[in-house]
């Protein structure tokens, strides 16, 4: 997730010469806009280990499609990187259920001896 938050920040930082060229070129507002969400977006990777991360990294995702404001291309990138981070969720949810239920390759199956209880041969 965090390596997916680092190339998400740097497709951002080159949406500057696009809304520069294309899009009528920066004003103060959006360049402040694309450099804070890119700044985030550096240090949101750093934090990916904490249990709010996918929150905050799909928080992100929405800051960046409101970027329809200064240009449509902005809203693109943060479209694609949206349906990227929805993919992301949901793996992430099917993991943390087959470990839960142990169901991945390596983990011990739990074995029921019956009505005595559950042992791990």
């Amino acid at each position: 997730m965090a390596g997916t938050l680092v190339l998400e920040g740097i497709v951002v930082v080159l949406a500057l010469p696009i809304v520069a060229k294309v899009g009528g070129g920066l004003t103060v507002a959006s360049t402040t806009y694309l450099v804070v969400l890119t700044v985030a977006m550096f240090l949101g990777a750093g934090l990916q280990g904490r249990s709010w991360a996918l929150t905050f990294d799909l928080a992100l995702q929405v800051l960046l499609i409101a970027g329809v404001v200064f240009h449509w291309s902005i809203c693109a990138v943060g479209i694609v990187f949206g349906l990227v981070w929805v993919y992301i969720a949901y793996i992430k949810r099917d993991v943390e259920k087959r470990v839960a239920r142990g169901q991945l390759p390596g983990q011990e199956p739990i074995v029921d001896d019956g009505p005595g209880g559950v042992s791990d041969s």
